[in-house]
């Protein structure tokens, strides 16, 4: 109980600091993060502050766009065992001595975009840089780099770009810059901004 206790407390003390702290650059929120609950986020990664929604082993690359009702999940419920309650996996309930389970970690790359009440469900493993998945989706399977994936479960609609396109956004590692400096290099490559019909689209 003292264990669920100081979990309880450490979630109240991490609510008001996330009011307090810009979580787009706040080194002090990103480090208490990581150390109490075990989530890396990037730099200029919103949306990601949620010990309820993100289990420990989740990172988060920078610059993520993560809609506040998306979650992931690093278990499932054991369907080939006899028992689906975590009475029979998780040593807090004194049936067994040891997770009987292991957690399956997730990496999200740079740029990803996870639209509004998208699941992503243990063993997906990794959703690559740039990807979108979109509003309401249910991944279950790794999500490749530029890749835009929807449905339940997730499946791939299209790649973002071409393959020069992605070489060339690649070859930039602008995800690695400094806001000022990604306005240079915008002034440098001014294709890469949003077209005029997509520049007023509300963000998830």
């Amino acid at each position: 109980m003292a264990t669920v206790k100081t979990d309880r407390l450490r979630k109240l003390a991490f609510k008001l600091l996330r009011l307090k702290e810009d979580q787009f650059t706040s080194h002090r929120l990103r480090r208490i993060y990581r150390d109490w609950f075990g989530v890396e986020v990037g730099l200029f990664s919103y949306g990601c502050f949620d010990p309820a929604r993100f289990p420990p082993g989740t990172s988060f690359g920078r610059y993520c766009s993560i809609a506040n009702t998306a979650a992931s999940f690093d278990t499932d419920h054991p369907v080939g065992a006899a028992i689906l309650h975590p009475v029979a996996y998780h040593p807090g309930f004194g049936a067994v001595d040891d997770w009987e389970i292991t957690p399956a970690p997730l990496t999200v790359e740079d740029d990803v975009w996870l639209g509004h009440n998208v699941t992503v469900l243990a063993g997906t493993g990794r959703i690559g840089r740039g990807a979108v998945v979109a509003a309401g989706a249910v991944v279950t399977a790794p999500v490749e780099p530029y890749m835009i994936v929807a449905g339940i479960p997730a499946r791939p609609i299209r790649p973002r770009f071409g393959a020069d396109r992605v070489a060339e956004i690649e070859a930039s590692r602008w995800w690695e810059m400094e806001p000022a400096q990604i306005r240079s290099l915008l002034r440098d490559h001014p294709d890469w901004l949003p077209k005029a019909s997509s520049r007023h689209a509300t963000k998830g």
